[in-house]
C-alpha cells in the first residue's frame, strides 16, 4: 500500500471517526424532546472588504445545553440555496464560552451580498443574509438602534426595520437592560433577578435573543455593536458603580458582563482576546461614502463629577468645579488618542461617530446632567476639535442613552453658540423603554436653541441614507410599544447636505 493511500486512509478513518462520534452526540441531543440548538439565532457583525464575524450560541431551546465541547460546521454562500459556497469549516462550541461561536471569515469578494448557516447536533440553523463591504459606494442605508428594556416594550420597530433592509444595523447600547423598574407598567418579565454574575447575564442574553423580532434583525443584516452601561450595571464608569463597592468586588460583575455580551454579540475574536482587556473601540467603512468609527463610553472613563469616591451615578449638576477638570475623560487617553489618529487619517465622505450618549449640551431646570458629554465638557472640546480638522469632510455623531429623538448642531465650542456648527448630532430615541421625564427635557428646545428637534414622547430608531451630496435621516416612530402588533412609521426627516454641517428639516 503506498504512502499516500495509507495517509488517506489514516484521514478517512479520522473524519469516520470523528462523524460517529458527532452522530452519537447529536443522537442523544435529539432524545431531548426535540432539541433546538439554533433557537437563540444566527447573526453577522463588523463588515470589512473580504468578509465578516458569523455568531451563533448552541443551546437547549434557549437554556443553556448540557454538554461537552460540540462540533459546529458553518457554510457560506454566493447564494440563498447554497449552490455555490466559497466557504466551509468547523468549529468547537465549547461549555466555556457557553457554546457560542464566533467566525472571522476573510477572502471574500467586497460588495456583494452573501448568505450562511451552521449544522450541529443533527440541525440546520435558519440561514442569514450579511454582505461585504464595498470599495467604492453610492448609497448607504443604516438603522441606529438603542436602550431595549425586555419588560418595558415589544421590540415591534425591528420589524419596520427589517422591511427597510439596511446594509448595516448600528447599536449603541442598552442591548439588555440588567434592571426592572417597579414603577413602570410591563409587558413581559425577566425570568430571574438582577443578574451579577455570569450564569446570570447568560441568562439575561438569552431571554433577550428569544424575541424573535429581535433575532430576525440580527439574522437579515449585518451589525455593528458597542455598549452603554445597562450591559453591566446603570450608570457605571470604569469600575465605579452605583453601591460605591470595592474596586475588585466590582471588576468580577463587569468582566462577568463583558464576557455574557462576547457570547451574544458578532465582536470579532481577534478585538476580545487581548491581554489588556476587551476592545471593542474600533473604525469600519462602506466604501469611500462612510466612515464608522465606533466607541467605549464606559470601560475607561472618569467617574461622573462631584460623586463620592467609587460613586457612579447620573445626577444633574449645577455648581460643580469639577466637572471643569481638563484630566477628565469620557473614552481614556489610548481610546482618545486612537480617535484622534483615525480621524486626521478620515478619507470617507461621511464620518458617522458611533457613541453612547449626547455630545450636544442640553440645560435643564436642574443643570447639566453628569453622565452625558455635558458632564465631560474638556474631553468634549478635544472630541470636537478632532471632528474640525479638514481630513473629516462631513462629521455626524450618533449617540442613544437619553431615550429621546435629539436633532442638534454642534458647535466648535458647544457652550458658545456663536461659533461655527463643526458637526452634526443624531440621537435616536429608546427602542423600547420608559421615555425621558417631562420635566427635565420637556422644554429642551426652548432652553437649547442649538437643537432642531427633540422628542421625548416615542419610540423607535434611526434610519439613515448617505449618499455622495447628502445624507437623509428618517426618524422611524413605533405606535405604541407596549403593543406587540404596533407600526411604524416616519415622525420627522432631515437632511445634512455634503459640506454644510447642521440638519435641515426635509
Amino acid at each position: 500500500m503506498s504512502r499516500l493511500t495509507r495517509r488517506g486512509l489514516v484521514v478517512a478513518s479520522a473524519a469516520l471517526a470523528l462523524a460517529r462520534a458527532d452522530a452519537v452526540l447529536g443522537l442523544e441531543m435529539e432524545r431531548r424532546a426535540g432539541l433546538d440548538p439554533f433557537a437563540l439565532g444566527v447573526a453577522s457583525g463588523d463588515p470589512a472588504l473580504d468578509g465578516f464575524v458569523l455568531w451563533t450560541r448552541l443551546s437547549d431551546h434557549g437554556a443553556p445545553l448540557d454538554a461537552p465541547s460540540v462540533p459546529v460546521t458553518y457554510e457560506v454562500a454566493e447564494d440563498e440555496a447554497f449552490a455555490r459556497i466559497v466557504r466551509r469549516g468547523r468549529r468547537a462550541a465549547a461549555p466555556s464560552l457557553a457554546h457560542a461561536v464566533h467566525i472571522e471569515i476573510t477572502g471574500l469578494r467586497p460588495g456583494r451580498p452573501y448568505w450562511y448557516r451552521f449544522h450541529a447536533l443533527g440541525a440546520v440553523s435558519p440561514v442569514g443574509r450579511t454582505a461585504t463591504a464595498p470599495r467604492r459606494a453610492q448609497r448607504a442605508r443604516l438603522a441606529v438602534s438603542a436602550c431595549q428594556h425586555f419588560e418595558l416594550g415589544w421590540f415591534s420597530a425591528y420589524r419596520d426595520l427589517v422591511a427597510a433592509e439596511p446594509d448595516l444595523v448600528v447599536q449603541l447600547g442598552d442591548y439588555i437592560y440588567e434592571n426592572s423598574y417597579a414603577q413602570f407598567a410591563k409587558v413581559r418579565a425577566f425570568d430571574g433577578a438582577e443578574p451579577s454574575d455570569l450564569a446570570g447575564y447568560r441568562r439575561r442574553h438569552a431571554l433577550y435573543k428569544s424575541d424573535p423580532d429581535l433575532r430576525e434583525a440580527h439574522r437579515v443584516a449585518p451589525w455593528a455593536v458597542t455598549w452603554d452601561d445597562h450591559e453591566v450595571e446603570n450608570d457605571y464608569a470604569d469600575l465605579a458603580n452605583l453601591k460605591a463597592l470595592e474596586a475588585p468586588v466590582f471588576s468580577r460583575r463587569r468582566a462577568a458582563a463583558y464576557q455574557a455580551y462576547f457570547e451574544h454579540m458578532p465582536v470579532r475574536p481577534s478585538l476580545w482576546a487581548r491581554p489588556d482587556g476587551p476592545r471593542l473601540h474600533r473604525r469600519l467603512a462602506w466604501g469611500d461614502l462612510v466612515g464608522l468609527p465606533i466607541l467605549d463610553g464606559r470601560q475607561h472613563r472618569s467617574v461622573q463629577a462631584c460623586n463620592a469616591p467609587r460613586q457612579a451615578g447620573n445626577r444633574p449638576r449645577r455648581d460643580c468645579a469639577e466637572l471643569e477638570a481638563p484630566g477628565r475623560t469620557m473614552l481614556g487617553a489610548a481610546q482618545e488618542a486612537w480617535l484622534a489618529g483615525s480621524l486626521k487619517r478620515e478619507t470617507a465622505r461621511w464620518t458617522l461617530l458611533a457613541q453612547q450618549t449626547p455630545v450636544a449640551p442640553i440645560q435643564t431646570p436642574e443643570g447639566v446632567m453628569s453622565d452625558q458629554w455635558d458632564g465631560y465638557p474638556a474631553a468634549r472640546r478635544r472630541l470636537l476639535a478632532g471632528l474640525a480638522q479638514p481630513a473629516v469632510r462631513n462629521a455626524v455623531t450618533l449617540g442613544g442613552d437619553i431615550h429621546a429623538f435629539l436633532v442638534a448642531d454642534l458647535h466648535a465650542v458647544p457652550e458658545r453658540p456663536e461659533t461655527p456648527v463643526v458637526a452634526t448630532e443624531l440621537v435616536t430615541t429608546c427602542l423600547a423603554a420608559s421615555h425621558a421625564p417631562h420635566a427635565r427635557y420637556g422644554q429642551a428646545m426652548t432652553r437649547n436653541p442649538h437643537l432642531r428637534f427633540a422628542d421625548i414622547e416615542r419610540s423607535g430608531y434611526l434610519l439613515l441614507e448617505a449618499r455622495p451630496d447628502r445624507l437623509e435621516v428618517d426618524l422611524r416612530a413605533v405606535s405604541d410599544q407596549a403593543d406587540p402588533k404596533a407600526t411604524t412609521a416616519s415622525l420627522a426627516r432631515f437632511v445634512v447636505e455634503d459640506g454644510r454641517p447642521g440638519a435641515l428639516k426635509a
